[in-house]
């Protein structure tokens, strides 16, 4: 740790501030993690090469900025104005790390025997991105496989909706949603499509969750592709006992991931 602050113009803090932008995500191999859970991940899981902090911060997290260090990840103070620049939020907290990709192929999520996957289908939004993620980290998954023409999940927004999430599952990204169903097809994970008219009643699903599964969640706009949910093994719909007319992406993910966790643990247990 050095007592040198350095302002925003330093070419280190220029360098770290383009990582908000995708194309110099996929250049470097980096993206920044911001806030004290994110970066408190980030060194658990050593993926972090390098911590920014204003004094403000120090005070607050000092025993993650001592942590850093003593792991060997040069840190390094800097002004407000510095972490301005580098934070994306209206009040910045003042931590930022810069990190090491997350991405694993998608053989190598499949090479585990993975008994719960998170697939979501061009998903757009960074936010749910994240609470998805989150979730699936929540309730035990495996992965989670971003299939089709998806976020980034390195993307400031979906960074922090994981609330450090993003470091605990593993994260495979595959254009080609095709290739992502011959590929589960090819490992025997049992594939579910969650459509609002499915055939089978979520509530009825136990057995079917007590094997290897892989769940669809559709865009947030336009739901399932119609090709794609007609190529899973099963179509599940939410049994909707109010009024609501339907739930957003986030809420039937945790639903569903959660009924498939219960099942499981259930089965373990026994």
């Amino acid at each position: 740790m050095t007592d040198a602050v350095i302002d925003w113009r330093n070419p280190r803090i220029v360098s770290a501030v383009k990582l908000h932008r995708a194309p110099q995500r996929r250049k470097t191999g980096l993206f920044l993690a911001e806030g004290a859970n994110s970066v408190a991940a980030a060194l658990d899981t050593e993926r972090a090469r390098e911590l920014f902090y204003t004094a403000r911060a120090a005070e607050r997290e000092h025993e993650l900025v001592a942590s850093a260090v003593a792991r060997g990840v040069r840190a390094t103070p800097v002004s407000e104005r510095a972490a301005e620049h580098l934070g994306e939020t209206v009040t910045p907290p003042g931590l930022v790390a810069v990190c090491e990709s997350v991405d694993v192929p998608l053989s190598h999520v499949l090479s585990d025997a993975p008994r719960m996957l998170a697939v979501p289908v061009e998903i757009a939004d960074p936010g749910n991105a994240g609470t998805l993620i989150r979730v699936a980290d929540a309730v035990g998954a495996n992965a989670v496989v971003l299939a089709g023409d998806s976020v980034d999940p390195h993307n400031g927004k979906c960074v922090r909706a994981c609330a450090g999430s993003l470091f605990h599952v593993p994260i495979a990204r595959e254009r080609d949603t095709g290739a992502v169903l011959d590929a589960l097809a090819e490992a025997g994970v049992t594939v579910l499509a969650t459509t609002a008219t499915g055939e089978v009643d979520l509530d009825d699903a136990d057995e079917i969750l007590s094997g290897p599964v892989a769940w669809l969640f559709g865009n947030e706009a336009h739901g399932l592709p119609r090709e794609v949910a007609a190529r899973a093994d099963h179509r599940v719909r939410i049994p909707i006992h109010g009024r609501a007319e339907s739930l957003n992406l986030a809420a039937a993910a945790a639903i569903c991931l959660y009924a498939s966790a219960r099942v499981q643990h259930r089965e373990f247990r026994s």
